[in-house]
Parts: structure tokens; sequence; C-alpha cells
């Protein structure tokens, strides 16, 4: 069962950037503009009620219950006021196709049916160096995992490991950028957004 709305979204903490198969350019919008509205819906998963949301450009962000979906949509919201608006070709009428898309290759992981996501993603949400780790986890194989280390050599910053943790923690779509696969060195599973149960059980889906 899923749920869809549309907010003209409201300003998060977070600022701006895409990967995957990215959505095209994202410039930075200036003071005044009108907002990019934002779709979402819920959908229900083994781990519960995921929140889903999505821009024209594309999917930018899946929130575990544990997050308090009120409180994310908020964020986005807030977020959204200044980002450039899309077009009316990329509008809701795209937003509403990225949501299907992720929706249905949601269920088929997990079903066991995909282990590698195809949808375009809008990343303006994480910069810096987490937007870095974000490219590195995208190419993270299913069914594999690497440490915290690991991730922040490949990232280009060996000592970066702590900033690693950061950018898993605050990962704007968790299972589709598979942030469950960073595990600690001594092989403890580690902190995740989703809880550790989550992250216990996106592993094991992924072992079966």
């Amino acid at each position: 069962m899923d749920t869809s709305t549309h907010v003209p979204a409201v300003p998060g903490p977070t600022g701006p950037a895409a990967v995957g198969r990215p959505a095209g350019s994202t410039p930075t919008g200036n003071a005044g503009q009108a907002p990019s509205v934002v779709a979402h819906r819920t959908v229900d998963s083994p781990l519960g009620s995921l929140l889903v949301a999505a821009t024209g450009r594309g999917l930018v962000r899946v929130a575990f219950e544990i997050e308090d979906h009120a409180r994310v949509l908020a964020q986005l919201a807030g977020w959204s006021i200044g980002q450039p608006q899309d077009a009316p070709a990329r509008g809701d009428a795209a937003a509403d196709r990225h949501l299907d898309a992720a929706t249905r290759q949601l269920g088929e992981y997990f079903d066991r049916r995909r282990e590698a996501f195809e949808l375009v993603l809008d990343l303006r949400l994480p910069i810096g160096f987490r937007r870095r780790v974000i490219e590195e986890l995208s190419r993270i194989p299913y069914g594999d995992t690497q440490t915290y280390g690991q991730v922040a050599t490949a990232a280009g910053s060996p000592r970066a490991v702590r900033a690693v943790g950061t950018a898993c923690a605050t990962n704007p779509v968790p299972v589709v950028v598979p942030c469950h696969r960073v595990v600690r060195a001594d092989g403890a599973v580690g902190g995740y957004l989703g809880g550790a149960a989550a992250k216990r059980a996106l592993l094991a889906l992924e072992a079966a």
C-alpha cells in the first residue's frame, strides 16, 4: 500500500548535490525563487513504512519510520525553497514517475528479485566529501561489505573514517544507496540511520 502527496517543500538544514544515474545539472537557486515541488508517498516494507520522496529531477529521499516522517517532510519543504524550480515538463508528473519507479524497484529488492537499483537520483542534499562517499557506496556490490576505512580510502581520504560514518548516517537515500553495506573493521555492523536491526535485516536479505 502507498499514499502519494505533493508538497511545495519547506527549508531543511542540509544543503545540496546527484549520482547513480545523474538527473542533470544542479545549480543553486537564488532567494525569492519559487520552491521545487517534492512529491512523496509511504510504502510498506519488511522494515516498516518507508517514506520516499522525489522532485522532477529524481528520487531525493528515502526515510525510515524511526527518522520521523513528518520531520523529514518539514526538512524537505524548507530545503526546496530557493532550489531551482523544475520546468513544467519535469514537475509533478516527472516526480510521480520517479516515485513509481522507486516503489516498484524497492518491492522487487525486498522480494529478492532485484540486486541493483536503476533509478534517477536527485542528490543535491549531500555535498563535498559526503557526496564522494555516496558515490563510493553506490559501487559496493550486492551481498558484499566494506569497512568505513576502505570507503574512506576509496573516497580519497584514508584518515576520514569518522567522516565516512557521518556521511552514511546522513545518506538521503538509504537502501537505494547501500550504506548498510559499510561495517566496522572488527566485524560489528556499526550504526545505521534506520537502526541496527534494520541494517542486520538488509545484510541478511542480501546474504540469503
